[in-house]
């Protein structure tokens, strides 16, 4: 019976591990700023990935600032990145996404912003079921492979979007620059044709 339960928790923490898991997509105007905050506890674990889908030269800057104000994490027009670190303190952490070297073009990027499980408060009692826990730490390893699995699969269609829209905008100006050099060369042709045509009848009248 207890090896049953333990089954119907596996099964039941691997589906909130895969519904807990979301894909944001956001614009960002010129000259603008897109910030979002989460308000966690010291020591919880907490993650970062984005990339820039469409816009410009696909490129952001980003910054990441704790409760005091004091800045955890910059850089500057970035296509993509993954940042993990753990909270030193309890409160309110952002997380911006500036356009704001951008004259003109707005950026559409797509993130994820994972925050862990806060960690369990310590007891002086001792845990019987040692395999309970073990468990435990095998679901969250796995939730959190299957996370990342599912991270690389999204970001992997937007590289291939990116890269098929690169690879028909070059065609096209190919195919542009193919017909302009032809109407270039006809109009050379006929313009050649007609002057030489010209030259001719004015040495016969002479």
């Amino acid at each position: 019976m207890k090896s049953s339960n333990r089954h119907i928790v596996f099964l039941l923490s691997i589906c909130s591990v895969i519904t807990a898991s979301y894909s944001y997509t956001i614009t960002v105007d010129a000259h603008a700023e897109e910030c979002f905050f989460e308000n966690v506890d010291a020591d919880t674990k907490m993650g970062l990935t984005f990339e820039i889908a469409e816009g410009g030269f696909l490129d952001i800057d980003v910054k990441i600032t704790g409760p005091d104000g004091a800045v955890i994490y910059t850089g500057q027009r970035e296509s993509s990145g993954m940042y993990t670190f753990s909270a030193a303190t309890s409160g309110r952490y952002t997380y911006c996404f500036s356009n704001q070297m951008s004259t003109m073009t707005p950026k559409v990027v797509m993130f994820n912003f994972e925050v862990g499980d806060a960690p369990a408060k310590k007891t002086g009692e001792k845990d019987d079921d040692a395999n309970h826990n073990k468990l435990e730490d095998m679901i969250k390893e796995l939730g959190t492979t299957l996370k990342t699995v599912k991270h690389e699969q999204e970001y992997m269609q937007v590289r291939d979007r990116i890269h098929r829209d690169i690879n028909e905008s070059t065609n096209s100006r190919v195919v542009m620059w193919s017909i302009f050099e032809a109407c270039v060369l006809l109009i050379m042709t006929f313009g050649q044709v007609y002057y030489l045509k010209r030259f001719f009848e004015v040495q016969r009248v002479v």
